[in-house]
């Protein structure tokens, strides 16, 4: 790790109360980073038994090296990682890897302690040892970016320099709207700020919330203009000063960030200091907070959202991790074997010696090194981990497979499946959606006190003894199976920030039969918000949606659409009928959702137009069949006959339809032909316009047909 000298060089170059000359003040100090490489809950329990959070793989490389990297890439010189849990384990890695070698741009000090509870633990010790000296960067170690933060850290020094001390903290959001699949529920916010100087005014988390409140302050706080925002992904990335880390030991009710900012924005003790953040419309920058996200985020880096940071690139520079990348994001690792009649169909990723039997079907996964796979196996966002021997014959959607897990012929597990580290699995046995199965008896997680769950040594071992002596449950793990099943725990009033402990995100369904206080039924002036729970048809429609969105917003080729489409379409087993209808819906009433739903026909025309001929080629990689034309036809009907009012725009839009070569004259003639089912139908095709039309189809192919004799 770092020299002493390069120590005794940190507590000489930039004390906080030294002057100077000009060139001196403006000089920009070296930028600091604290990682905090635990999360301080048990979020990823059991796996993370076997693991800390930080070191578990994604896309086959290890969480913190994603967040060095970017740290590094940002221009941090020197990182101070805080660790607790399993914080050997972590020391370890770090010490064999990149970040710790002589020539490392970014010197690495690994800081362990089995006192830390929470993030404000860390900032305390943090002030304690007086580590930082100017604005450091605050992240954990489970966070994935590759947004360039210069100009972030431009305006904060900048506000700094102008009021000094008054800002103490630059809080990193995103640009993204409701629902996208990289924005994690549990972290939507309502961020209330000063448009002038984008401070923050009012902060506040709005999972489970009916109703918003904002306190009367923020109206009277002075700003001529501010605005209400809930567009916004939080990075989990913060620039601070170094008051923060004082503020955090002057206050011990300070425990995670979010104490911090409703302290800053309520405390009269501590009025004075300002919150501000800054938000980019560039650049990708989450979290990796539960297995939803996890899938997320593997998904985006094999489809090159993060670049540069990409899978072939070997960012982390370990031996025998390159691999070779291929059409439709097929990435393979050297000493790969590939079984007659397998298809590795898109955004797959395969580690290093891994064997794959003859006709499997592989999609939208990720499988690590050292592994074998039998015949006729199929995976669908997959993620299996290292050394892991799957028979012939497995069906996996959507699960984690973690190291030396052994799965059994003829097993299938359902969606949100975890098997943890060494669990034996079979044979012929199929596990319902959400089963989580690991090594360690849950019931002996109530005997475990505080100090074994903090000890960084002898926990897992103590455990494995006492399994020993278990006998598994064949009916739940299999005739030749080897596991507990481990079941959400309730959540408790102390448990609260754990997000009742689930490894695929919060649940969002409370028991019916329990009530809350705000449970009251609400008046008729209150806005309904409909259940997040939707069923595979609702949520891919909402993800086509959100897909086309960003398309817009990012200006995303119609290729990546139609990938990300498809990996939508496969990870909830839609239709190719159902992908038309959804597709074709969802254009439709695109114009709805971006002026509202009192658009004239001719703004709605006019906006939608443009749409048409922009996603068109999206269009023409699903409508390829008879059948097809017919589907996309039925859903252009199904939407007018629901909008009477814009038959005027039905005509022109389905003749730019038909002259972009979306839809065939032949089949549209039949659609009109034998479509009539309703009275409401019927009506609609003696519409004068689109009878013309049609004559005017008709009366194209009789003279075409005529040239051709």
């Amino acid at each position: 790790m770092a020299s002493k000298g390069s120590k005794q060089s940190r507590s000489g170059s930039g004390l906080p109360g030294r002057k100077g000359g000009c060139e001196q003040e403006e000089e920009e100090p070296q930028l600091q980073a604290v990682l905090v490489a635990d999360s301080f809950n048990r979020r990823f329990f059991p796996v993370t038994k076997d693991q800390p959070r930080a070191l578990l793989p994604l896309g086959n490389v290890a969480m913190i090296d994603y967040t060095l990297e970017f740290l590094t890439s940002t221009g941090v010189k020197e990182t101070f990682v805080f660790c607790c849990w399993m914080a050997g384990k972590i020391k370890e890695h770090l010490l064999k890897s990149k970040w710790c070698r002589p020539m490392s741009p970014n010197t690495v000090h690994i800081i362990t302690s089995e006192t830390y509870r929470s993030l404000g633990d860390v900032l305390r010790d943090v002030d304690t040892k007086s580590l930082v000296r100017s604005d450091f960067l605050l992240v954990y170690g489970d966070v994935v970016s590759n947004i360039d933060l210069s100009e972030a850290l431009q305006e904060h020094r900048l506000r700094r320099k102008l009021d000094k001390n008054v800002s103490v903290m630059t809080m990193l959001f995103k640009e993204s709207s409701p629902g996208h699949k990289s924005r994690c529920q549990e972290d939507d916010v309502i961020v209330a700020t000063d448009s002038n100087n984008q401070r923050i005014l009012h902060y506040q988390r709005t999972q489970g919330l009916k109703k918003m409140k904002f306190p009367v302050n923020i109206f009277h706080s002075g700003s001529e203009e501010f605005e209400i925002r809930h567009d916004l992904l939080d990075c989990h990335i913060s620039i601070c000063s170094p008051q923060v880390a004082e503020l955090f030991k002057d206050n011990f009710d300070f425990q995670t960030r979010d104490d911090f900012v409703r302290g800053i924005l309520v405390s009269d003790e501590i009025l004075g200091n300002q919150i501000h953040l800054h938000v980019t419309k560039d650049g990708y920058g989450v979290r990796v907070s539960n297995l939803l996200m996890y899938d997320a985020v593997s998904s985006d880096l094999v489809r090159r959202w993060v670049y540069p940071i990409t899978p072939e690139s070997n960012f982390a520079d370990q031996a025998g991790q390159s691999c070779t990348f291929s059409r439709h994001n097929v990435y393979r690792g050297t000493g790969v074997s590939l079984g007659h009649g397998s298809q590795m169909e898109e955004n797959v990723l395969i580690g290093r010696d891994t064997s794959i039997g003859a006709n499997c079907f592989i999609s939208n996964s990720v499988i690590g090194n050292n592994c074998t796979i039998g015949d006729n196996v199929v995976l669908d966002h997959a993620y299996i981990w290292n050394d892991v021997h799957l028979a012939s014959n497995v069906t996996i959607s959507q699960s984690v497979v973690c190291d030396e897990v052994q799965v059994k012929e003829g097993v299938k597990l359902s969606r949100q499946c975890v098997l943890a580290f060494n669990v034996v699995i079979g044979p012929n046995i199929s596990l319902p959606e959400g089963t989580v199965v690991s090594m360690h008896n849950p019931e002996e997680e109530e005997d475990e006190d505080d100090e074994e769950f903090l000890s960084d040594s002898g926990v897992v071992d103590q455990s494995k003894d006492k399994t020993k002596q278990r006998v598994f449950n064949p009916a739940e793990v299999g005739a030749e199976g080897q596991g507990y099943i481990w079941k959400v725990s309730s959540l408790d009033d102390t448990e609260e920030e754990e997000l009742m402990q689930c490894l695929w995100g919060l649940d969002l369904n409370p028991d019916p039969e329990s009530e809350s206080e705000d449970s009251e039924p609400d008046g008729p002036d209150d806005p309904v918000i409909p259940s997040p729970e939707m069923d595979d048809v609702e949520t891919f429609h909402a993800e086509v949606l959100a897909t086309l969105q960003r398309g817009l917003e990012e200006n995303i080729t119609c290729d990546n659409l139609v990938l990300e489409i498809n990996s939508v379409k496969y990870a909830y087993n839609i239709s190719l009928k159902e992908v038309m209808q959804i597709l074709t819906k969802v254009m439709l009433e695109f114009p709805f959702l971006q002026q509202g739903p009192q658009i004239t026909t001719s703004q709605y025309v006019a906006l939608l137009l443009p749409l048409l001929k922009r996603w068109a080629p999206v269009f023409k990689n699903y409508v390829k069949r008879a059948q097809d034309h017919l589907d996309c036809l039925a859903a252009f009907e199904e939407h007018f006959l629901e909008q009477e009012n814009h038959w005027a725009a039905m005509v022109k839009i389905l003749m730019e339809m038909y002259q972009l070569e979306i839809l065939e004259e032949e089949m549209i003639l039949r659609w009109f032909s034998q479509g009539a089912s309703t009275d409401k139908s019927r009506r609609l095709r003696k519409n004068q316009g689109l009878q013309k039309f049609i004559q005017w189809l008709e009366e194209a192919e009789e003279s075409s047909e005529e040239e051709a004799e």
